[in-house]
């Protein structure tokens, strides 16, 4: 990654955090771009230059590409709480499609290459599964809508300007560092830190699929590395076997050692999808990707590190 000045928008944020500290520890100069600071987060601001803005307002997104001679950017930054998105549509949209598009224009006009971070959600609801890269997009609720948007605007810079564009679609990213917790499990990481019952607030039969966050760094910089040779392709990237939000959050119980059942609320939120998951052959087979940490010791290391944000691995 020497010699590369990389640009990662939404740069303290979880995946952000867990990218940029890594990039710039395999000698890439990173710029980490984001409008608030994100107490909790993993991001290392000794590693990266710290860029505060607003990812809608292109012309501060075209100034900063220019000003800091950026070759790559890898777009994360996004509004991604999907009941966030249910009662504040209007932000949720101009976050994550303008906020795509101002990127991509950018470089359109300067000439730079893109990684676009769309989302499993993209592809809404499917009879089909699991979904392939060559599965319709049709988000019907605000935040899945605003993914399939973004995805499908990278892809026409693509196709129509010749952008350098990849795209990624992750399943559900999980590890030390996420303080979204409207997310079942850095909530029930938490909760197990506490020795409390982890709670589910739906019936705990929704069907979704892992991704735990080293291994979805390592997606990123495997695109990097062939962003050439698999410009205008998208990835589909996932860890583990499809599972239950029960089975994942039993999952955590038993690599913590914590005996008792989860409390479930069987609450449900409109616009979320009962079973999604997704195929990653194509990221093995083009990028040479696959998962490389074990989902119990992926939990495990995750539950670690919550313990220790929570103070509860000192008492």
């Amino acid at each position: 990654m020497e010699g590369l000045n990389i640009l990662v928008t939404g740069g303290n944020g979880f995946l952000g955090s867990w990218l940029s500290n890594e990039l710039a520890n395999k000698d890439a100069k990173v710029f980490a771009l984001f409008d608030k600071d994100n107490p909790g987060s993993v991001f290392d601001s000794r590693l990266s230059t710290a860029i505060k803005g607003d990812i809608r307002d292109m012309a501060f997104v075209k100034k900063t590409i220019e000003k800091n001679n950026i070759n790559i950017c890898v777009h994360l930054a996004a509004q991604t709480i999907v009941s966030e998105a249910n009662k504040n549509p209007v932000v949720t949209l101009e976050t994550n499609i303008r906020g795509t598009y101002n990127v991509l224009e950018c470089a359109r006009l300067l000439g730079i290459k893109v990684i676009v971070a769309s989302s499993d959600k993209a592809y809404g609801y499917q009879k089909e599964l699991p979904y392939t890269e060559e599965t319709p997009l049709k988000g019907l609720h605000p935040y899945d809508a605003s993914k399939s948007c973004a995805d499908l605007i990278a892809q026409a810079y693509h196709n129509t300007y010749g952008v350098t564009v990849v795209i990624t679609r992750l399943a559900n990213i999980f590890g030390g560092g996420d303080m979204n917790m409207s997310r079942i499990v850095p909530s029930a990481a938490v909760s197990i830190a506490r020795n409390e019952a982890p709670v589910i607030r739906t019936d705990g039969t929704p069907v979704r699929q892992y991704i735990y966050v080293e291994d979805a760094v390592r997606a990123y910089m495997k695109i990097i590395e062939k962003i050439d040779d698999v410009a205008g392709e998208a990835f589909n990237f996932g860890s583990s076997k499809p599972m239950t939000v029960y089975d994942i959050v039993k999952a955590m119980m038993n690599a913590a050692n914590m005996k008792g059942e989860p409390i479930i609320r069987g609450e449900s939120i409109k616009g979320e999808i009962h079973s999604q998951y997704l195929s990653s052959d194509k990221a093995l087979k083009m990028l040479g990707w696959k998962p490389a940490f074990a989902m119990e010791d992926s939990l495990k290391k995750t539950i670690a590190w919550y313990r220790k944000y929570t103070g509860a691995a000192n008492e």
